[in-house]
């Protein structure tokens, strides 16, 4: 495979030039953390923008960070948190899942791929925190939108139509984020020995009451004890865990309120513990072992996660899984060569609501068109795409066979 590098706009303009000149199709990439997700497909250039890296403007006082999107990931954490602030869209490290360094993520892969984390339902998504951005188009040529200012009116709202697309739309060059405070303080519930249904009633509960967590995260017997900041406390029983973020005399009060809701045994973990099972989580650590499985991601009303999740067991009783956002959001690993990872059977549960996405998987598995979904109306993607890319060089394949 021929690798192209470039370090400047100017640089990655005449490289999308001359393949557009020539009709042929980039693979779009940082770090290739997470090469291995979407569609399979092997094109013969890749263009690699981490060399777009670096920190270009950080305004602590007015919550924006700019910086070129081959910048790492952990670059600008440590930036951030030096500043007391942080991404609270909370964007987990997927690397070591496809056999990937851990955090090695670039920034602009984590806006492609809309990546976020534990608190994505109590603080919004990636793409809400996605200012602005300066692209190529599939022409060679350079296009911006959004701005260096949080309120920000510029027409069509682009950063979020790039965001999760995977590279499709265009090849970033640099980003522009919302930045927020950090917490001044953590701690997590962790409940002990509960089993799926009885969790699940925890999780809604805390979810709807004062106590106003951050995070509810599920792990099954079996699955907790590969998290290293609960090994020592659980054993091979379940870990039902629930956040809380804020100052410390706010956290004093919605205690109170969790150990009103959740009875049954129970141990906390302090703020540099907390810290670090949450981080332990966007690496599904609970899932690393199993690594010939395929992974689906499921989103599903929360209320309902226990339901799928039985019915996904009667189906597929060598399953393994953990529930994450209070049960909306269910990790699953499913061993076997199915041609089709099982999808067909995992959407049939979801039929009365929900989607399924296969995130790891085989070569061959990954060759339909059954990894994304919902998918858009075939037609729609195709005017879109060509807009942006009239020949579909970026990622073709990646998200759909036609494009």
């Amino acid at each position: 495979m021929q690798v192209l590098n470039p370090t400047t706009e100017a640089e990655l303009g005449e490289m999308v030039a001359a393949a557009h000149a020539a009709d042929a199709p980039l693979e779009i990439a940082g770090q290739g953390s997470k090469a291995d997700w979407g569609r399979a497909v092997a094109l013969p250039t890749r263009l690699c923008l981490a060399g777009l890296a670096g920190i270009r403007d950080y305004a602590p006082a007015e919550l924006v960070l700019t910086a070129g999107a081959g910048t790492s990931l952990r670059d600008i954490r440590r930036a951030v948190a030096s500043e007391g602030q942080h991404l609270a869209f909370e964007p987990p490290d997927l690397g070591p899942l496809f056999g990937k360094a851990p955090d090695d993520s670039t920034i602009g892969g984590v806006i492609a791929t809309n990546l976020s984390g534990s608190r994505r339902p109590f603080a919004g998504a990636a793409r809400d925190f996605f200012l602005g951005f300066r692209a190529v188009n599939g022409r060679g040529e350079l296009f911006k939108a959004g701005g260096k200012v949080v309120k920000n009116v510029t027409g069509y709202d682009l950063p979020k139509l790039l965001a999760g697309s995977f590279g499709t739309l265009g090849a970033m060059a640099e980003v522009t984020l919302k930045i927020v405070p950090a917490p001044e303080t953590s701690l997590s519930l962790v409940l002990i020995g509960q089993d799926l249904v009885a969790a699940q009633a925890a999780m809604t509960a805390a979810l709807g009451s004062n106590a106003d967590p951050t995070g509810a995260v599920y792990l099954p017997d079996g699955m907790a004890g590969h998290h290293p900041s609960l090994a020592g406390h659980v054993g091979a029983g379940s870990a039902t865990v629930l956040r809380l973020e804020g100052s410390a005399a706010s956290i004093a009060y919605r205690r109170g309120e969790l150990e009103r809701i959740c009875a049954g045994p129970s141990m906390y973990l302090d703020h540099h513990e907390s810290t670090a099972f949450w981080i332990e989580c966007g690496a599904l650590q609970a899932l690393l072992p199993m690594r010939d499985a395929a992974i689906w991601l499921l989103s599903v009303p929360p209320a309902g996660g226990a339901d799928v999740v039985l019915a996904l067991r009667r189906l597929l009783p060598d399953c393994r899984y953990m529930m994450d956002w209070g049960g909306g959001r269910i990790w699953l690993a499913v061993p076997g060569t199915a041609p089709d990872a099982h999808g067909s059977a995992i959407r049939g549960v979801l039929v009365d609501g929900g989607h399924a996405t296969l995130i790891r998987a085989g070569q061959q598995q990954r060759g339909g068109d059954h990894v994304f979904q919902p998918e858009a109306p075939i037609d729609l993607l195709r005017r879109l795409r060509r807009s942006f890319d009239p020949k579909c060089l970026f990622n073709r394949g990646r998200l759909h066979s036609e494009l």
